[in-house]
């Protein structure tokens, strides 16, 4: 393993002597079936690391040919016709940037900006670093967004990314219901460090529409540490060295199935399983 700077052992996530109340619940295990559905959603959170050099990138002209672009920078917006949905994908990073984000000396828990997500209690808080990130993009997407509803007929939107793609996509799927109430909204995301507080990890937990996917001992998903008031939502699903996909009920369940349990420190953890693969898909261009 690659070596770890003390700075990012010191904000790793630690393990409770007492187990929570989710790691007493029942694991679950994910049928082929079930782990086949979230392909095309894989291959769509892979594609953005494409854009915008080229919105016929690999992963979406050949894996997902009913895809319509609509918009793209260092994220992308369009439709799939046959899943008769909006895509919204955000880049990821590699490891060692996604470190550096997130053990940022002058990074902090705090409040969403009102403007852009009017009506939340100040209590909702999320990491500084990636809520500034957000802010950049988040009026340019939602109008990407507003022309994919209208233009195709559908009514639902689905939000991908890996890494910190993954993080900025956890704020859109808080920041775009607020504006489009209507809307049917899925959040699939993999690799995904933790965002917020327990405040908007419950917030973001509404309606279970969330599922956060990590692959074996990566450690990126253990960051930052929950000692430093981090949490992430419920929709856990991880897996396993086996290749089996586990679901774990609750939010960060300590049981050893699930990447909190298994991965208490970043020592114990795989910088080469944060890329995957997933199902056979790695998340790159």
């Amino acid at each position: 393993m690659a070596f770890i700077p003390v700075a990012v052992l010191a904000l790793a996530s630690f393990t409770s002597a007492a187990p929570s109340l989710f790691a007493r619940q029942a694991i679950t295990t994910l049928s082929p079936a079930q782990i086949s559905a979230f392909k095309p959603y894989t291959f769509y959170a892979a594609a953005a690391y494409c854009f915008p050099d080229s919105t016929l990138a690999w992963n979406c002209g050949s894996a997902n040919p009913a895809f319509q672009p609509i918009a793209s920078g260092v994220w992308y917006v369009g439709v799939d016709e046959s899943l008769a949905t909006v895509i919204v994908g955000h880049q990821g990073t590699d490891t060692r940037e996604i470190l550096s984000l997130v053990t940022d000396a002058d990074f902090f828990l705090g409040s969403l900006d009102p403007n852009l997500f009017p009506g939340l209690s100040t209590s909702i808080e999320v990491h500084s670093g990636f809520m500034h990130e957000h802010a950049k993009t988040a009026t340019e997407i939602l109008d990407a967004v507003q022309t994919g509803l209208t233009q195709f007929g559908v009514n639902k939107v689905t939000l991908v990314g890996h890494s910190l793609g993954g993080a900025l996509a956890l704020l859109e799927s808080v920041f775009l219901p607020l504006h489009l109430p209507e809307v049917t909204f899925q959040t699939i995301v993999y690799g995904m460090p933790r965002v917020g507080n327990e405040a908007f990890a419950d917030y973001a937990s509404i309606g279970n529409t969330v599922t956060h996917i990590n692959n074996k001992e990566d450690f990126v998903p253990i960051l930052p540490g929950r000692s430093l008031g981090f949490r992430h939502p419920t929709g856990e699903i991880h897996i396993q060295d086996s290749g089996v996909w586990s679901f774990c009920p609750g939010q960060d369940n300590t049981n050893g199935l699930c990447t909190t349990g298994d991965v208490s420190n970043i020592l114990e953890g795989r910088e080469g399983d944060h890329d995957g693969p997933y199902d056979g898909v790695l998340m790159d261009c």
